[in-house]
């Protein structure tokens, strides 16, 4: 295991201290050298030595992404926020466009695809595009310094994905589930039978949600390990599953905050927010960047041993989730609902009662058991962290699946 891989393992009052000491570096070296962070700090009064802490960040705006198109083009090509002397490797784009200067060469996703298992002797096949994005390049570099032999295949057809499995013994794939779905579908069309015929057994999955019944599917059908990796282009890997899967464990060169995106504010363990990181570096000084996705942070340790808190997964976008009882619960949470009731269709209404939101569930189910309210509450509960008001069950054909998962109907005047 290398030094890097063994930071997972450390206590975490060993993880805080590193990470508030390269906190500091990072604001130093950006006060120095990057007009942008000079110009932040000037804006609230701060000097470098104002952050010295994981919770004096707060003391920093959340920057989305809009707001990073917008700086890069008011101040082109970085908005202020890389090394001035322009010391990086490469730079890649993003549709905005976006800028981005690349951060380090060769641990970026490495110990996402570590903890999945793969290294020498493993032939992996990198279905990302090597055109100007990040995501090629720097995945095909984290599997390198895994250790890994990588097929570099972008994003050629299904067909040619196919032969190379076949022609070079590819061991692992990583790309999108539903890619890999395709690649599948397209061998099975050509005659063959993938689980006996290729030597694929291992898959790391980007940029797109595995769903729990396609990773049934790849793991019982076709003997495939699922492993999920997150990130984002702008701060690179975020987090990774480890063999449990229960959950993502936090890389160890970012910051990860779970935070109210109204107030920018840190939420409790268990209770949504907006991912929000810094990535400490010496080159692009962006902190506190508000991915806009939501999760929460499970801070109970991992039977695997590693240390870091992990996230729960991606829960969906800020604009997609409502906020109940200063909760919020999001499109995915209701779908996750209905995969563990098969059968039951569920909707949830907010109104207000007096100065309350009020949680109505309706489900609507062919043939409900007489016990459905009362086994649906409790996993509801654990599912979207807040109680339901009330339980409705209709008959068929009352609710739309027209109609969003989430209704809110509260009037505020």
């Amino acid at each position: 295991m290398s030094e890097k891989d063994r930071r997972a393992f450390r206590s975490r009052e060993d993880r805080r201290e590193d990470l508030e000491k390269r906190l500091s570096r990072m604001v130093r070296l950006g006060y120095r050298h990057a007009p942008g962070v000079r110009e932040m700090f000037r804006e609230r009064n701060l000097k470098p030595g104002d952050i010295r802490s994981l919770e004096d960040l707060s003391k920093l705006p959340v920057i989305s992404r809009e707001q990073v198109v917008a700086m890069e083009k008011e101040r082109p090509p970085f908005g202020g926020f890389a090394r001035e002397d322009r010391s990086f490797q490469r730079i890649f784009t993003s549709p905005g466009p976006v800028y981005e200067p690349h951060l380090d060469e060769g641990t970026l996703w490495g110990p996402g695809y570590r903890a999945a298992g793969i290294g020498k002797g493993d032939v992996v096949l990198n279905a990302f595009s090597y055109h100007m994005v990040a995501a090629g390049l720097t995945f095909h570099e984290g599997l390198r310094a895994s250790g890994a032999t990588v097929v570099p295949s972008g994003t050629s057809g299904a067909e040619q994905q196919v032969r190379l499995i076949g022609d070079l013994g590819v061991t692992a794939f990583t790309g999108t589930p539903s890619f890999l779905m395709a690649v599948i579908a397209k061998a099975e069309e050509n005659g063959y039978d993938f689980r006996r015929d290729f030597r694929l057994r291992k898959a790391v999955f980007v940029a797109e949600p595995l769903r729990p019944a396609v990773r049934e599917t790849l793991e019982k059908k076709y003997g495939i390990d699922t492993y999920q990796m997150y990130g984002a282009t702008e701060v690179g890997d975020i987090a990774y599953e480890c063999p449990e899967k229960k959950g993502w464990h936090l890389c160890e060169d970012g910051i990860v905050e779970i935070v109210d995106p109204a107030t920018g504010k840190a939420v409790e363990p268990g209770k949504l927010g907006e991912v929000v990181v810094t990535r400490l570096n010496d080159l692009f000084f962006l902190f506190r960047f508000g991915t806009g996705d939501l999760s929460s942070l499970i801070d109970r340790p991992c039977p695997c041993g590693r240390t870091s808190p992990r996230l729960s997964g991606i829960a969906g976008r800020i604009g997609d989730a409502v906020k109940v009882r200063g909760l919020f619960i999001a499109p995915s949470q209701v779908h996750a609902l209905r995969e563990r009731f098969p059968g039951v269709f569920v909707q949830l209404e907010v109104t207000r009662r007096g100065d309350r939101d009020h949680l109505l569930v309706v489900l609507e189910a062919e043939a409900p058991s007489p016990d459905l309210a009362e086994r649906f509450q409790p996993v509801f509960a654990a599912i979207c962290t807040v109680r339901a008001d009330e339980i409705r069950i209709v008959p068929p054909g009352s609710l739309s699946d027209r109609e969003k998962p989430i209704l809110d109907r509260r009037e505020w005047n």
